[in-house]
């Protein structure tokens, strides 16, 4: 059976909501990210020695870590067409939009820090504005990163950019990328997650 490694609200989530749209058949099991422990205080860097979610244990073995490769693993192995496109340029475009999403989420994760200078906070929400114009650039017209619709890339935009609150920042002046936001994070997949990690 497939097991998600995962912590409540980190980039994680966004698996666990693409397991929940594809109705995969999946045991979870909660990371202590400060510990690096999970279940009973089982060694986590037994399962990933970054030490870093996700991860998923493979139903024949291994472990497979990275966004970049979890989610597109996910897909194809989850019989949705919007999560699985063809070799080629579809599937190009869909790791083109993952890497964009991993520098959001880059620019984004360093304001978890605690005891953040002023100054570095300063810097650091300064360079998220310039990527949050970049994302609201990127949607453009469309209801969604991609051309052809709804995506992994959608779910993990979705997932950072839920971020917003409990980093303080204000995404008001990119209403598109908020849009996105709210219409991935209200699918019922995505609201079933959620209530699993504790988040609602």
């Amino acid at each position: 059976m497939l097991t998600l490694y995962y912590a409540p609200g980190a980039c994680s989530l966004a698996s666990h909501i693409v397991i929940r749209e594809a109705e995969m058949n999946c045991q979870y099991e909660k990371v202590d990210l400060r510990k690096k422990t999970y279940g009973d205080g089982r060694d986590y860097l037994a399962i990933n020695p970054r030490g870093a979610v996700p991860a998923i244990g493979l139903p024949g073995g291994g472990v497979l870590t990275q966004n970049v490769a979890v989610l597109p693993w996910l897909g194809e192995h989850s019989g949705v067409a919007a999560f699985t496109p063809a070799p080629g340029i579809g599937r190009a475009r869909l790791l083109e939009a993952l890497g964009f999403c991993e520098d959001v989420h880059a620019a984004l994760g360093p304001l978890f820090a605690p005891d953040l200078p002023d100054a570095a906070r300063a810097r650091l929400k300064s360079a998220a504005g310039r990527r949050m114009g970049q994302v609201e650039a990127s949607i453009g017209g469309r209801e969604f990163l991609l051309e052809s619709g709804f995506s992994q890339a959608d779910v993990l935009l979705a997932v950072v950019l839920g971020w917003e609150k409990p980093l303080g920042l204000d995404f008001s002046p990119w209403p598109k990328a908020v849009g996105l936001r709210d219409r991935v994070l209200s699918r019922p997949a995505a609201r079933a997650a959620m209530a699993e990690e504790g988040l609602i």
